[in-house]
């Protein structure tokens, strides 16, 4: 169905709103949250909230945060979104090292495993690789410029990984694809070798992790959809090894009767350090979907879900160490239209997450407290805002979420009316401030 046609001078517009993002140093020292242009840092260790430091002038960042990484070491953290900007920091000092202008508004960044690269894609669908070579914690990276490394033409990329030996980079689109690229020893020179694509999701792919095997140095891909499906690949054949149903077989959605699609879309996954275990976030879910991983069968099956009680909690991003047994989940949005709250975001905490065999009553994942998640209080009002938030308000979250992704990865027909408008009023013909 075409939407109508907007009139030029009708100053009415759909409001983006961004989903709250969490990210975990590989080490278990700092916990990241994102929400709307803002970035909270809370460190584990030291038990206090940190501050950032930017020598640029102006906000960290102008707009909605899309993408939040820490580097394999945990030596880097990166942040990008809707302001086409870049930034780079050292995680240990949280120093802004380096900011890049994109040309457009950024939608994914990775981190190469040897930490010399810093990849990020924008909404047209390339990807850019930035060389940090020479990189040194208590220096500022001048007059860095990314190149283009490959493309997606004309999709959006909504997730980028590095493969577990760092030789692929693997690109993941709207338009149902993915991409297994051979990272090439001369990035800025650009990838000329597509190894595989990864091929079976019939909606947007919304997410990417990996699950390690012993004899498989490069690991196994895992892809959630707006399928409502968990996928698992091999990525050097590009084979599709399984597929694991999670929205008919765990049995929680129910139609509402308004023809509204995509409700079961898995929205992050998140896998255990032995890749045993995989947990999924699903856009109907109040709670975690955990699946086994049978790394010798090659086969996916559904575990558990951990539900999430006292209030309407439907994570829109996950996280965990690869030294602690703890898996991390924000909710929320940038903004809510009619809702005056200062904060959105609300973190919460699986232990157990590490557990292999997640059928042991003795060692089954759990949800904690709020005065059990490790930093306690002061983690809470940090990365929340405060310790305690309406239940009303992420409520409205789940439902500005679901929209905002099926406005984002679900393409629309225009009329030709509204296709002309689009095209006098494109952001990337706006002159780079």
């Amino acid at each position: 169905m075409e939407e109508p046609a907007i009139e030029e001078g009708d100053n009415h517009r759909d409001v983006e709103v961004a989903p709250a993002l969490i990210s975990v140093h590989p080490d278990h020292k700092f916990i990241v949250v994102s929400i709307g242009s803002d970035l909270r840092v809370f460190d584990l260790q030291g038990g206090c909230s940190v501050t950032l430091v930017d020598d640029s002038s102006g906000p960290l960042h102008k707009d909605s945060i899309r993408a939040i990484r820490f580097g394999a070491e945990g030596k880097l953290f990166v942040s990008a979104g809707d302001d086409k900007l870049v930034k780079i920091w050292n995680a240990n000092s949280w120093h802004c090292i380096s900011t890049v202008c994109s040309e457009k508004r950024v939608s994914a960044v990775a981190i190469s495993k040897d930490g010399l690269f810093v990849c990020f894609a924008d909404k047209f669908g390339v990807v850019w690789a930035l060389n940090l070579d020479g990189f040194d914690e208590n220096q500022v990276l001048v007059d860095k410029k990314a190149a283009p490394v490959l493309a997606h033409y004309c999709s959006i990329i909504t997730s980028l990984e590095f493969s577990l030996d760092g030789r692929f980079i693997i690109s993941a689109d709207r338009d149902f694809k993915i991409r297994v690229s051979v990272f090439p020893k001369k990035p800025l020179d650009g990838a000329h070798e597509i190894q595989s694509f990864c091929l079976g999701h019939t909606e947007f792919v919304s997410c990417l992790a990996f699950v390690c095997a012993p004899d498989y140095p490069e690991g196994f891909l895992v892809s959630g959809s707006g399928d409502s499906t968990v996928r698992l690949w091999d990525i050097t054949s590009g084979s599709l090894l399984d597929t694991c149903e999670v929205g008919s077989q765990a049995g929680f959605l129910e139609s509402n009767g308004r023809g509204e699609e995509h409700y079961s879309a898995v929205i992050d996954l998140c896998t255990t350090p032995d890749g045993t275990l995989v947990a999924a976030a699903i856009q109907s879910l109040q709670g975690i979907m955990l699946l086994n991983c049978n790394i010798s069968a090659k086969s996916l099956s559904i575990a558990k879900v951990v539900s999430i009680t006292g209030g309407s909690f439907i994570p829109t991003s996950l996280g965990t160490a690869s030294c602690a047994e703890f898996l991390w989940m924000v909710t929320g949005v940038s903004t809510l239209h009619g809702l005056d709250s200062h904060s959105l975001a609300r973190v919460r905490v699986i232990s157990g997450f590490r557990i292999s065999s997640p059928d042991s009553v003795e060692h089954e994942p759990t949800m904690l407290e709020d005065d059990e998640i490790p930093g306690g209080e002061k983690l809470l009002e940090k990365l929340q805002g405060s310790v305690s938030i309406e239940n009303k308000v992420f409520s409205a979250a789940a439902e500005a979420v679901k929209m905002a992704m099926c406005n984002l990865l679900i393409k629309k027909q225009y009329s030709a009316d509204k296709r002309e408008f689009r095209k006098r009023t494109r952001n990337d013909k706006k002159i780079k401030q």
